[in-house]
């Protein structure tokens, strides 16, 4: 059996791969989970074998109901426990508020915030069980920056400032188990060639100059913050969100 079980979705691509080859190695099994990417996903367990780990890849929307209860329960039933939750799945939608739709104001809460609370609760008997179980969300500077030089996300800021809410609620339901629940918050993160971009050039330019430390981040740097939070290491700190976005937000 795995001494650490962690589960990471998505995985496929950008920060939830650069996570699973963060935490890959001996002793550890990783459930990489992605909505379809499934060549993407396959890769980053991958490399989770080649550094000595167990992998298992799963697919689905986490969007549609059963579906966050599905990847906990095939975690469980792969590796016969959990101990780590990463809920990294999201998508940016920059469609300005006055012509949000009812239905694309609900498709970002059920991917994002509506995902977590489903994720959480089937995770929370494993979690407990653990006995230091850890819990990561992973949010966005969307939640936190409305400024006229960085383009605004209201449907996405509203679903991840509803995700962070979540995470400070259930950090305090579970802080007498020795489990804990955090958030890492980035900001402008360099996606991986031959994604999705929500961003034109000279919007990318007009973002970068808004960055205290002028440069995007790299996937690499947010799942080193994750992995500390999910680490032994982090059993003191619960409720938080981290920033890492360049000192875009302070």
């Amino acid at each position: 059996m795995a001494e650490r079980v962690i589960l990471v979705t998505g995985a496929a691509s950008g920060i939830g791969a650069a996570l699973c080859r963060r935490l890959a190695g001996a002793g550890v099994a990783i459930l990489a989970h992605t909505r379809a990417n499934a060549p993407g996903v396959e890769a980053s367990a991958q490399a989770v074998r080649d550094a000595g780990g167990r992998a298992a890849t799963l697919l689905g929307d986490l969007a549609l109901a059963g579906a966050p209860e599905a990847a906990i329960a095939e975690t469980v039933a792969r590796f016969g426990r959990l101990d780590v939750l990463v809920s990294n799945a999201g998508f940016a939608d920059r469609t300005p508020l006055p012509d949000l739709t009812d239905s694309g104001f609900a498709r970002a809460q059920d991917a994002i915030a509506l995902a977590f609370l489903r994720l959480a609760r089937a995770a929370v008997p494993h979690l407990r069980a653990a006995g230091h179980g850890r819990v990561v969300a992973v949010s966005s500077f969307v939640a936190h920056s409305f400024r006229p030089d960085v383009t605004r996300f209201a449907a996405s800021a509203a679903a991840k400032a509803g995700l962070e809410a979540l995470v400070r609620a259930l950090a305090i339901e579970l802080a007498p188990d020795g489990v804990t629940v955090n958030a890492v918050v980035p900001g402008f993160i360099r996606k991986d060639p031959g994604t999705h971009v929500a961003t034109d050039p000279a919007t990318r330019a007009r973002h970068l100059a808004a960055i205290p430390l002028a440069r995007q981040g790299l996937p690499e740097e947010v799942a080193a913050a994750i992995a500390f939070l999910a680490s032994p290491e982090a059993g003191y700190i619960t409720g938080q969100a981290l920033h890492v976005d360049g000192g875009l937000v302070m």
